[in-house]
């Protein structure tokens, strides 16, 4: 089934014929996604509010949950294509729920854009003792793509689509202490092994999942202007990072970078859509390519290795199992 991504092998930049710049628009022209199912979490706001709208535009039948549906109703009006379900990533059992139904259906599922996370927020557990950021930003991930399993395999040429973050420089995976019962907690840490752990899961799932046609892929969208995302976080958190001045002026050079949401969308809307990576899986990407390797810690750029590294992926998926009660078998 061709090489796998352990240990980085694949990270090797690609003529995609895009860039940091182009919008999710530009990614999809000339893909038709007619007859496509796709799952969108976080769908009715910031970037994934933008992939459902890409999807949806060229033909797909865009499943949104959402906790809150009211505001999902009210943002995701006029978009054809578009069906809004219940679900909150911070409950185990509505997870369940939501995949249940859908398994009903009886629908292949051919996108499942786990796009839905929260950061840099105090501390909070969800009702299994799990750390809200772990929860919701990797572990809800883990259990609704093993929920949805059959359905990724009945599409016959599925992807699963993992956002991650550059965040995961802030810190490997901690095995010893992964819930922050034994340390004190830091939201940055927090948030950081968090996304290792989603671009772990996303090699790992990619290596165990190919030989059934699904592929998966972990991306970082970029920093950007305009979302919800970091709306806890306290300003010292973004004076210490060296966002803003004490006044919350965001510094001219920190806005000049910043993505629009549409650019934010586009490497999501490639990893799900370009032929490009019909045969190629397990990779982190980020401005509409395939990122580098790199260990330099204050790199603006790249993956770094223990996030893609063969041992931790695999010790990741016996965790994930254990902490969600479940058995992820693909079989």
């Amino acid at each position: 089934m061709g090489q796998t991504n352990y240990n980085g092998a694949l990270q090797k930049q690609i003529v995609s014929g895009f860039n940091g710049k182009s919008t999710s628009t530009e990614v999809i022209k000339g893909i038709d996604l007619s007859g496509k199912i796709a799952i969108v979490t976080g769908g009715n706001t910031g970037i994934g509010l933008e992939t459902v709208k890409t999807l949806a535009n060229v033909g797909a039948t865009v499943i949104v949950p959402a906790r809150d549906i009211e505001k999902a109703k009210k943002n995701l009006q006029g978009i054809a294509n578009v069906e809004i379900e219940e679900m909150d990533l911070i409950n185990p059992t509505s997870i369940d729920t939501f995949a249940s139904k859908f398994l009903a259906s009886d629908r292949p599922l051919h996108l499942l854009i786990n796009n839905a996370g929260i950061m840099w927020v105090p501390l909070r557990r969800n009702n299994r003792g799990i750390e809200s950021q772990l929860a919701i930003n990797y572990l809800a991930q883990f259990q609704l793509t093993a929920r949805l399993w059959t359905a990724l395999k009945k599409a016959n040429g599925a992807r699963v689509v993992n956002v991650s973050s550059h965040g995961h420089f802030f810190a490997p995976f901690n095995f010893d202490d992964p819930n922050f019962e034994h340390r004190e907690y830091e939201t940055l840490q927090g948030y950081g092994q968090s996304k290792t752990a989603v671009n772990l899961f996303s090699l790992e799932l990619d290596n165990r999942a190919k030989a059934f046609g699904v592929r998966a892929y972990s991306l970082h969208p970029g920093s950007i202007g305009g979302t919800e995302l970091a709306r806890e976080a306290p300003l010292e958190l973004f004076i210490k990072m060296g966002i803003c001045d004490e006044k919350g002026n965001v510094f001219p050079e920190v806005a000049a970078s910043l993505k629009t949401i549409p650019q934010g969308a586009a490497t999501t809307v490639w990893c799900a859509t370009s032929p490009l990576l019909n045969n190629l899986g397990g990779v982190h990407c980020e401005d509409v390519n395939i990122a580098t390797l790199t260990d330099d810690a204050t790199s603006q750029f790249g993956v770094m290795p223990y996030s893609l590294d063969e041992t931790n992926a695999k010790r990741l998926w016996e965790l994930s199992e254990k902490l969600t009660d479940l058995t992820f078998q693909l079989n």
